[in-house]
């Protein structure tokens, strides 16, 4: 596996709220993690923090009593979207200041040529094959219900005003159900997972033709373009590709 990673505060905001994780090459878990925190002050920037950190150390604790079948590991991920909602909320009822805070969270995790992907929020998680972009994850989102109700359409929903409105995060309740996606992950495969930062900024044929010229230049090109387009958010990027290191930025 080979990994490319980065985020950037962007154009106007100033304090980067997302947070990534990355495993690096001699990790014998291929896990990737990002996620996008929302609230007053720093809060934003501490949820996305403790859902990234949450997760990936109760995988690591657990993966070897999970691993045995498709039905465990997506249990186990289950369990640690559960894990982190708690450890978020939690934190967020302790300190006033932090009160109301929340994160988008996507989970992949990549075993014997399946990707596993627990998804929360308006993050997104693509895969490339054979010259075609998918998107695995639905936005949790207020335009995607009205998408898909037949309300606006998806190019209406880019300068929606109401597009960054979401109908579910991690750590704003006590409870929270991820969506949970098996994909095959093969030879010359591209997973992209990226926050709203980017996909808010560039529509899917431009991040697909960037990533399809150079993968392993993709990230910082990409970086680079939402900003020249504004960069309203913070912007944060993973690519992996089906190869054997990590490079994160």
């Amino acid at each position: 596996m080979k990994a490319f990673a980065k985020t950037d505060i962007g154009q106007e905001r100033k304090l980067d709220e997302d947070y990534y994780y990355v495993a690096d090459s001699n990790s014998e878990i291929n896990l990737y993690i990002i996620a996008d925190g929302m609230g007053g002050y720093n809060a934003g920037e501490v949820a996305s923090k403790m859902a990234t950190e949450a997760s990936k150390e109760y995988i690591f604790k657990n993966f070897g009593k999970y691993k045995q079948s498709k039905e465990s590991i997506i249990n186990l991920l289950q369990k640690t979207v559960e894990y982190a909602n708690e450890v978020v909320y939690k934190k967020s009822n302790s300190q006033k200041d932090l009160s109301g805070m929340g994160t988008t969270l996507d989970i992949c995790l990549i075993y014997n040529s399946n990707m596993y992907v627990a998804h929360v929020g308006d993050s997104r998680v693509y895969r490339i094959r054979k010259n075609f972009m998918r998107k695995i994850t639905t936005d949790h989102s207020y335009v995607q219900t009205l998408i898909e109700d037949g309300t606006i359409t998806k190019e209406e929903a880019y300068n929606h005003p109401k597009k960054n409105m979401l109908t579910k995060a991690l750590g704003c309740t006590a409870s929270v159900e991820p969506d949970i996606y098996v994909k095959t992950f093969l030879k010359d495969d591209i997973v992209v997972m990226t926050t709203d930062g980017l996909t808010n900024m560039l529509r899917e044929n431009e991040i697909y033709d960037i990533i399809n010229q150079a993968p392993e230049e993709a990230v910082e090109k990409l970086i680079d373009k939402a900003n020249e387009n504004g960069g309203y958010d913070n912007i944060t990027v993973i690519i992996i590709l089906n190869e054997e290191r990590s490079i994160w930025i």
